[in-house]
């Protein structure tokens, strides 16, 4: 078997640059590597997670059931992992992977009382690496951006109208929810934790990869 490397984090925490940057470093180290995104978003199996983000089923997170809500995702890493990864993963590479299962614990825990969140979690570990029989990760990095950096760069992505950001992305507090659950379950499932900005800034890119180079290689 490969190994499964996952890089987890808030919107707008810099996931899919340091995905690419943590892939070239190990590229450069004589590694078989290739990068997974989730959402897929140009797989048809994504189609109910685009309704969801798009607002088609409700105008508010919340109101989407999150064991419905999950299933989305978990269905779309599902056919993905048969169509286009899993071989090269049994023939031992190596994945590095933009997002996973523990998004689901992320953005769609927190719609559930406190009291509910171990169930979900013991329920979200069986039902994607139980039932559905997806591999476990080797190491998941959660990249700890504060909101104010993650905030900065949103608007930098999305040039600075509100409008282009999806149904987690303009949700203040839905996203303050998100930081509960992601600070939960990085302890609950052991997560290395990266912290990635200061002073309502984010790290340089630089810095950032180099910190998740130790977290990765000691």
């Amino acid at each position: 078997m490969g190994r499964l490397i996952v890089i987890e984090g808030l919107d707008g925490s810099g996931k899919t640059t340091q995905t690419e940057r943590v892939a070239a470093e190990l590229r450069s180290r004589g590694e078989k590597v290739r990068v997974i995104s989730y959402p897929d978003y140009q797989n048809p199996s994504s189609m109910l997670v685009r309704m969801y983000l798009n607002g088609e089923l409700s105008a508010r997170a919340e109101e989407v059931n999150a064991y419905a809500a999950s299933s989305f995702y978990a269905v779309d890493r599902y056919a993905s992992y048969l169509q286009d990864w899993k071989n090269f993963y049994e023939e031992g590479g190596l994945l590095l992977a933009t997002r996973y299962v523990g998004s689901n614990a992320i953005h769609q825990m927190g719609k559930l009382p406190e009291s509910e969140w171990e169930g979900f979690l013991a329920w979200l570990e069986d039902y994607e690496y139980g039932k559905l029989g997806l591999p476990r990760p080797d190491q998941v990095i959660f990249l700890d951006m504060p909101q104010e950096a993650s905030d900065y760069l949103l608007n930098l992505r999305y040039q600075g109208d509100p409008a282009r950001r999806d149904l987690h992305e303009r949700d203040a507090a839905y996203l303050e929810r998100c930081r509960k659950t992601a600070s939960y379950a990085a302890k609950r499932l052991g997560w290395s934790v990266v912290l990635c900005g200061k002073g309502g800034r984010p790290l340089p890119l630089e810095e950032v990869t180099r910190r998740i180079s130790e977290a990765l290689f000691g």
